[in-house]
């Protein structure tokens, strides 16, 4: 991969250079914890106005890069918005996230799907990520973001979040020739959304499969591994110098099938140890994370105290700096401003 010294940081270290200290973004970075969000989110109460209404949408991506100077800007999106591009209705409940009507559930169905066409379903995208890069320029990296096949195939399936999946694991184990069909085409549109993304000014872009944790090893290696390097595949072949990141939420028992996937970096939770999770991957792997969201409530004291373990244990080089999931809703400001502020001045401090 082409590494130029012009490159954000953020990018350079995806591409596998070495640098004085990590990259740091925060997943959720824009959102409720921040006042201005929800500020705005009193003169736009839907999800889907605030992250389809491109002004909107640049707005809330762009408040936590005013405040805070992450490594990364990502575009503020949701793991469904490709859906009614396949032909798949839904709307996000706030709190709730994506609600589905008529959940994928048959054969007809399936067969009904359409491939997508970002340019005319998602059209908001290329206007969002163009702005963005326009306003960070090369100060930060902007990072696109899609759903993977498996947790976008459960949304659509389930028809709304679950806490046993027992639909989407009825089909996969009693039918599973009709959910590789769901499976293979969500894969391919992802590909496409990916490829959009890039296209319009991505430069690095994360996928969420943010529900295959919930998959035995064996399943993952069925329902989601596969579908996974089926978009990763597709977009290497002609975009192979923008790195890709992937995150599995509770990945403790997959972290090295993760790495199998195609991505370039891979996200670890906090209920991994950073530096169990380095011996795990392999020095050739990059990672990213690890800290656990609820660190934010400590004192400075004790959160700069868990960066530096965190980056410490990572070692250098090959590292993104960030939480093991999101930042919380009730997270302190300034808690996040002293996060990004002691993760910027790391060289000085390790």
């Amino acid at each position: 991969m082409g590494v130029s010294s012009t490159d954000p940081h953020l990018l350079r270290v995806a591409k596998g250079e070495i640098l004085d200290r990590p990259p740091v973004w925060m997943m959720r970075q824009a959102g409720r914890y921040m006042k201005a969000y929800r500020d705005l989110r009193e003169k736009y109460p839907s999800f889907r106005d605030r992250s389809e209404i491109p002004e909107v949408a640049i707005e809330v991506s762009l408040q936590p890069w005013r405040a805070f100077q992450p490594d990364g800007v990502i575009l503020f999106s949701d793991i469904a918005t490709p859906l009614p591009g396949l032909g798949i209705e839904m709307d996000i409940a706030e709190g709730k996230g994506p609600i589905i009507d008529s959940p994928i559930r048959t054969q007809a169905q399936i067969d009904s799907l359409r491939p997508l066409e970002p340019e005319t379903a998602l059209p908001f995208i290329k206007t969002i990520l163009q702005a963005l890069r326009q306003e960070v320029g090369n100060q930060s990296t902007v990072l696109g973001f899609v759903g993977a096949p498996w947790t976008l195939a459960a949304y659509a399936v389930e028809g709304k979040g679950s806490k046993t999946y027992s639909v989407i694991k009825n089909m996969a184990f009693s039918e599973p020739a009709v959910l590789d069909q769901l499976l293979t085409k969500l894969a391919d549109a992802i590909a496409v959304y990916v490829r959009y993304q890039i296209d319009s000014g991505a430069q690095v872009v994360q996928m969420f499969d943010s529900w295959a944790g919930q998959l035995s090893p064996q399943d993952y290696d069925t329902f989601a591994l596969p579908y996974q390097q089926r978009v990763f595949q597709q977009v290497k072949q002609t975009h192979p110098d923008t790195p890709l990141i992937l995150l599995v939420s509770g990945s403790a028992g997959v972290l090295e099938r993760m790495a199998q996937s195609g991505a370039d970096v891979v996200t670890v939770d906090w209920s991994v140890d950073m530096a169990d999770a380095r011996t795990r991957l392999g020095k050739d792997v990059k990672v990213q994370g690890n800290l656990d969201p609820g660190v934010l409530f400590g004192s400075k004291a004790f959160i700069r105290d868990r960066i530096l373990d965190t980056v410490r244990k990572a070692g250098n080089g090959g590292h993104i700096l960030n939480l093991g999931h999101g930042v919380l809703p009730e997270t302190p400001e300034e808690n996040v401003a002293f996060f990004f502020e002691t993760a910027k001045q790391l060289n000085a401090l390790v």
